[in-house]
């Protein structure tokens, strides 16, 4: 089993959100934002995830008319 780099990801991760508790702990993210229907904000660029809005909608939005 690999282990979680915590630390390794906390310092790659782009989420704004600070009182978040899953920073750095990608599967808590992925599993929390999948299960409110979202996507986890280090998918979206940094002007659409200070927006806070996770939706599959925004996300396809942005990148939807990339070829």
């Amino acid at each position: 089993m690999i282990e979680c780099q915590i630390e390794v990801n906390r310092q790659n991760c782009t989420c704004t959100y600070e009182p978040c508790e899953r920073k750095g702990k990608c599967c808590d993210c992925i599993s929390y934002h999948r299960a409110h229907n979202e996507l986890p904000g280090c998918l979206f660029p940094p002007e659409a995830e200070r927006t806070y809005d996770r939706s599959f909608r925004k996300f396809i939005e942005i990148y939807g008319n990339r070829g």
